[in-house]
């Protein structure tokens, strides 16, 4: 077995033989195996035990035993005590999870203030083959069917190698003493009904089930390294990073087969899931402005692109107003700037006045002009005259007629005399105050948007 760990490391090229490794011990016999493997192979490593007070006076005894361990291989040791049922409670979370947390956490605090390079734990081969289990009971994308990983960052895995059959054996022809944990036996776990009911029945049809299915994980592992790859490719040419939030082409991802299979993987770090997934692909043909949720997210669908942008923490975003003086000539919003100046009209030429050859730009008639200004966001029912035209017209309909996009829409900004609106900033100003022959004094806006 050792000659296979030796390999197995070196297979996986999990570290460097003069690198410095944390094990994470908990006085089992698989933790107990892997710090013996880990001795005769000459490498340099320090223990780590956590207790996180779940079994009463066995939980003390085996911090006593790890301590012990620890010494008699002449290592550093490294131990903590976590109140793991007070954290759980406080974050809504199952044991299990707490003590994932707690632990991995304090083992990151060790190897970085004692300067080892990795962190090792005793998952070993059936461990692998359980979290297959689990995770398709749970529900899962291909990546639950690797079962655990060799390799995650700073934390290795380096008995996956070997299964609980031969980890006792070993324990065994080397008289290793070790600690048993009571929970192992109870069916409290969900893992621990999968060892003990599942996995007995699919040895009896296969001895060397263990086995076939860790060839199996590994295979998958191999596939899963193909599909990241493309599905990496494909969000590269597709999904930008764009003022209004990330987006993604509808014509492009339509062309994409299967195509929920690919919008699933690019949703996936927003926390959408499958069934909102399915309405969004049901949705891409429809009208735009549609809106999807996930507890993080919004999506929206707008004509030619899926929108997604980060909630706010607050729920409804309240309105920005401000006043504006005669006298002022600047005003400076969260993503906007306004400039204010009057031009004379000695050498006047109506023609160059009248209309802006920018739309960041609105020449206005002074005179007809009651201060203070107001600038604010849009409302449902505003409406306006546009230049150019006779009649008045709502504001969403000017919007659907110049196909604003909804983060368009929310981004309005408008100024406005005694309720009138003068400007929809950036987009036209209204038929009523524009300049004319009759103009005496001119009244410009200058918008920049951040």
């Amino acid at each position: 077995m050792l000659s296979s760990f030796v390999n197995h490391i070196k297979k996986e090229k999990f570290f460097n033989l003069n690198d410095r490794l944390l094990l994470a011990v908990s006085g089992g016999i698989d933790s107990v195996v892997m710090c013996d493997l880990f001795y005769k192979s000459k490498l340099t490593f320090g223990i780590a035990h956590c207790n996180f007070q779940l079994r009463g006076e066995e939980s003390n005894k085996d911090k006593e035993f790890v301590e012990a361990l620890a010494t008699s291989y002449n290592v550093p040791f490294y131990n903590t005590l976590f109140k793991t049922n007070v954290y759980a409670k406080k974050n809504k979370l199952s044991i299990q999870m707490a003590a994932r947390e707690l632990r991995y956490r304090w083992f990151e605090e060790i190897r970085q203030q004692y300067n080892y390079n990795y962190i090792a734990t005793a998952h070993h081969l059936d461990d692998s083959v359980e979290t297959l289990f689990i995770n398709l009971i749970r529900g899962t994308g291909i990546s639950g069917l690797h079962g655990i990983l060799p390799k995650q960052g700073f934390i290795i895995h380096p008995m996956l190698f070997a299964t609980k059959k031969e980890i006792q054996t070993y324990a065994q022809k080397y008289k290793l003493n070790y600690r048993e944990d009571s929970s192992n036996i109870s069916d409290k776990y969900t893992r621990n009904k999968i060892r003990h009911h599942i996995i007995p029945v699919l040895k009896e049809l296969n001895p060397n089930f263990e086995k076939t299915a860790g060839d199996t994980i590994r295979h998958l592992y191999e596939v899963e390294s193909v599909y990241r790859n493309e599905i990496e490719n494909k969000r590269n040419t597709i999904v930008k990073s764009e003022k209004e939030g990330i987006t993604i082409s509808i014509r492009s991802l339509k062309k994409l087969f299967p195509l929920n299979t690919y919008l699933y993987e690019f949703l996936k770090p927003y926390q959408f899931n499958t069934s909102t997934i399915e309405e969004i692909i049901t949705g891409l043909d429809g009208e735009p402005g549609k809106q999807f949720f996930s507890a993080t997210h919004r999506l929206i669908k707008d004509r030619e692109t899926l929108i997604i942008q980060k909630l706010t923490s607050e729920k409804i975003k309240k309105v920005s107003e401000f006043k504006i003086s005669k006298e002022q000539t600047e005003l400076l919003t969260d993503k906007l700037r306004l400039k204010f100046q009057t031009l004379p009209t000695t050498n006047y030429q109506p023609d160059s006045y009248r209309v802006s050859t920018t739309n960041s730009i609105a020449m206005l008639d002074f005179e007809k002009l009651q201060f203070p200004l107001e600038v604010r966001k849009w409302r449902k029912g505003d409406a306006f005259y546009p230049l150019g035209m006779k009649g008045k017209k709502k504001l969403s309909d000017f919007f659907i007629d110049n196909k604003l996009s909804l983060y368009q829409k929310e981004n309005t900004w408008l100024i406005t005399s005694s309720g009138k609106i003068i400007w929809v900033v950036g987009l036209r100003i209204d038929e009523r105050f524009k300049i004319t022959d009759k103009t005496r004094k001119i009244y410009q806006a200058e918008a920049q948007f951040s």
